[in-house]
Formats: C-alpha cells, structure tokens, sequence
C-alpha cells in the first residue's frame, strides 16, 4: 500500500497501481493541451463536463456516465477550493480538491480530471477544446456562460438530465438537519 500526499499529509491509502493510475489521470493544463492537439489530429470526440463535485453521489456518478458514452473521452473540470468557495461560499468544499479530483479520477468514465481556479470553465475549455460540452440540470444552453466559447471553437452543448432528489446542498442540507 501506498499513500497519496495531500497539503496536510497522506489522505488515502491505495495499492500501488490503483493509486498510479488514478493520480496519472488528474492533469495540468499544459498537459492538457498537449492531449488535446493529439485528439485533434485523431479526430476523436471529447466530451468536457465541470463542477465542484464536492460529495460524490449517484446522481453525479449517472451523470457522468451519459456524458462518457457520449463520446471517445471525457474530460472533467474540477472546481478548485477557491472556485467553490467562491461559488458555494466560505463554509465550502467539504472535500480538498486533492480528494475530490482523486475520487472522481478513480471512476472509470472519468478518463481525465483537470483543476481549475477560475469561476468559470472557460480556460479549461480553451485546453480541452472539446467536440461536446456537457452540462447536467436544466440550463438552457444558451443561458450556460461557457457555451459562446465552446462554439467559438466548433464545438456542441448538450444538457442532460439531473437525478431527481440528488444534489450535493440536498446532501448538506440533510446532515446539518441531523446535528
């Protein structure tokens, strides 16, 4: 067994392998580009979705894995601490983003995590350049902020549905009603 260092010491243990294999899937930005040009040249379809994924439930995991068969690859956005905490305010993440990309990266319709700080996806994107861009919920995909730029670059949006009855607040919202 090995451990993964985050920024307060091991977070969790995994057999070597396991934890090779999911930590190689959690990318910089360069890196990033450099996947996304051999895609290019392929012509193979990456989908792109983003979030804040803070605690992993099964409306994330089914969500996840409609946007993966969607295309050859999905790439998924990470909301860094300091994007959530600037989107969902100062009490969020419950997770380090070190456990949430480590989590999601383990999932095997994840193929590629990528942390981001912006609140927006949009530097994300321009790395990834996806063929699809994949939100879950019911936007309206011309009311999504990323979409004038995922078009820009020739790309499509898509909304899928949302589970019904499973949303991370939901989840929050249940365990501080029990304490």
């Amino acid at each position: 067994m090995s451990s993964i260092n985050g920024p307060n010491g091991p977070t969790s243990k995994l057999s070597g392998g396991e934890a090779a294999m999911s930590m190689t899937k959690v990318v910089t930005r360069s890196e990033m580009e450099r996947l996304a040009e051999n895609w290019a040249q392929e012509g193979s379809t990456t989908v792109f979705t983003n979030g804040c994924f803070d605690l992993l439930h099964v409306g994330h995991t089914r969500y996840l894995q409609a946007a993966r068969a969607l295309g050859d690859r999905l790439v998924l956005g990470l909301n860094s601490d300091a994007s959530v905490r600037g989107l969902k305010g100062p009490t969020r993440p419950i997770l380090p983003q070190e456990e949430r990309a480590e989590l999601l990266a383990a999932l095997a319709c994840v193929d590629y995590v990528l942390i981001f700080d912006e609140p927006t996806a949009d530097e994300a994107i321009k790395a990834v350049r996806p063929t699809l861009y994949v939100k879950g919920g019911d936007y309206d995909p011309d009311r999504i902020p990323e979409t004038p730029l995922v078009r820009s670059l020739g790309g499509e949006v898509r909304v899928l549905p949302f589970v019904e009855g499973r949303s991370t607040t939901s989840r929050v919202n249940r365990i501080q009603s029990l304490g």
